[in-house]
């Protein structure tokens, strides 16, 4: 049995083995802004982007048009927000990107608000094997000193690396969620979890948990987000997670993942490798449900050309870069040159996407209209 395992530790970017816990019991299913677990039903306190006002076009005046009762314009809905994962290396990089954000975010602040209002942190937050405990100095070392500049939230989700060497360690994953108790940015209610910012849902993700579930079982993430998607009345519905659903790098597209070819394979080791349950979640509930999925893993910028009614962008580049290879998917830019990270612009139906490098450097710009 060993040896239809050794392919998955080896293409998970494995370097050891330990131990599967047969009794873990995963943290909730799904939480939202009040700490809560919510199932996607409107009424019942959980955040699912939906609102009982009447209206659906966010001036919460009870009506379909786009003016307050007094006849006045509608107030402008703002979000303003980065994104950027794979950073957990605490090294010269990590530190380049954050001062660039950190300039940045303060130049974009204006008259309407915060330049950047939190960041979409993509997983593979710590470098090799993730962490051992809440008390792990990581945290300290791969986060909060590369950061410590930034205030604004870290909205955090789960990368393969998050899950030790082998990506099948969850008992390393509590530690990451409790963590969320002592620091005053790092946010991470639960491996999977929804956040609301103006007229925008944020769908927080935990890709590895789809990946590996032949292994660790059911994730429970395709019935919370179908029921978050059947009352969801937001304008703007962004998931994030750490795998890509398309990728011109080493990683690639889901389904194919690592290039490697479809066997028989009576255990299904090589399925998992090439995250084909991964490519079945998004195919039921991410495209065409999703306006964007921003995503890590291969550590390049990519802005690919929508797909299956969704957008997909790569930003996993936060500290450090690795080569594209090109796996067929056509892109609007990308990059494997320097690290960087992305600043999100949703101004009403208009989203703005730039891309910077980590001398802050604008390299590509894009616009979204809804």
């Amino acid at each position: 049995m060993r040896a239809y395992f050794l392919p998955l530790i080896v293409l998970l970017s494995c370097t050891k083995s330990e131990p599967i816990e047969a009794n873990y019991t995963r943290i909730g299913d799904g939480t939202t802004d009040d700490g809560t677990t919510g199932d996607g039903t409107t009424g019942d306190g959980d955040d699912d982007g939906t609102s009982d006002d009447g209206d659906d076009d966010g001036d919460d005046d009870g009506d379909d048009d786009d003016t307050a009762d007094d006849g006045s314009p509608a107030e402008e809905q703002l979000v303003r927000f980065v994104a950027l994962g794979d950073g957990g290396e605490g090294n010269t990089a990590q530190y380049a990107v954050a001062a660039a954000m950190k300039t940045l975010c303060d130049a974009k602040t204006d008259d309407d608000g915060e330049g950047c209002e939190f960041a979409l942190y993509l997983g593979d937050n710590f470098y090799d094997e993730g962490v051992e405990s809440i008390d792990d100095p990581q945290f300290e070392t791969k986060f909060e000193a590369p950061y410590a500049d930034i205030t604004f939230p870290f909205y955090v989700v789960l990368g393969n690396h998050d899950y030790g060497a082998t990506s099948i360690e969850p008992h390393r994953v509590p530690y990451q969620v409790e963590y969320t108790t002592r620091s005053t940015k790092w946010t991470m209610p639960n491996e999977f979890y929804t956040k609301t910012h103006e007229h925008a849902l944020f769908l927080g993700l935990d890709t590895n948990a789809i990946m590996v579930e032949s292994i660790l079982g059911e994730s429970g993430q395709d019935i919370w987000l179908a029921g978050i998607h059947a009352t969801n009345e937001a304008t703007w519905t962004i998931a994030f997670g750490h795998h890509p659903y398309l990728s011109n790098g080493q990683h690639g597209n889901a389904g194919s993942y690592e290039g490697v070819p479809a066997i028989d394979d009576p255990f299904g080791i090589t399925e998992t490798v090439r995250g084909v349950s991964v490519k079945e979640f998004f195919d039921a509930q991410i495209c065409g449900k999703v306006d964007v999925y921003f995503s890590g893993h291969d550590h390049n910028r990519q802005w690919l050309q929508p797909t299956c009614g969704t957008e997909f962008i790569v930003s996993g580049a936060a500290a450090k870069t690795t080569d594209l290879v090109g796996r067929g998917s056509p892109t609007h830019w990308e990059n494997d040159t320097t690290p960087g990270f992305m600043w999100v612009e949703l101004r009403d139906n208009v989203l703005t996407g730039e891309f910077y490098n980590q001398d802050g450097v604008l390299e590509f710009t894009h616009t979204v209209t809804k």
